[in-house]
């Protein structure tokens, strides 16, 4: 999910994808901000880039 969002994706286009509903990738979205630390999912990308994950 990072990677789509990495991608410029949207959440309706990565909800499609992943064959999940819009609400379901939005609050895993918001899972991993609260994991990391993170305020958005800019963030949680740039955590993962640094850290070779994407």
């Amino acid at each position: 999910m990072i990677a789509l969002f990495a991608e410029g994706l949207c959440l309706d286009t990565i909800a499609r994808r992943l064959n999940m509903s819009d609400r379901t990738v939005r609050r895993r979205a918001r899972d991993v901000c609260d994991r990391l630390g993170a305020g958005s999912m800019i963030q949680v990308v740039a955590w993962a880039a640094r850290h070779r994950f994407i």
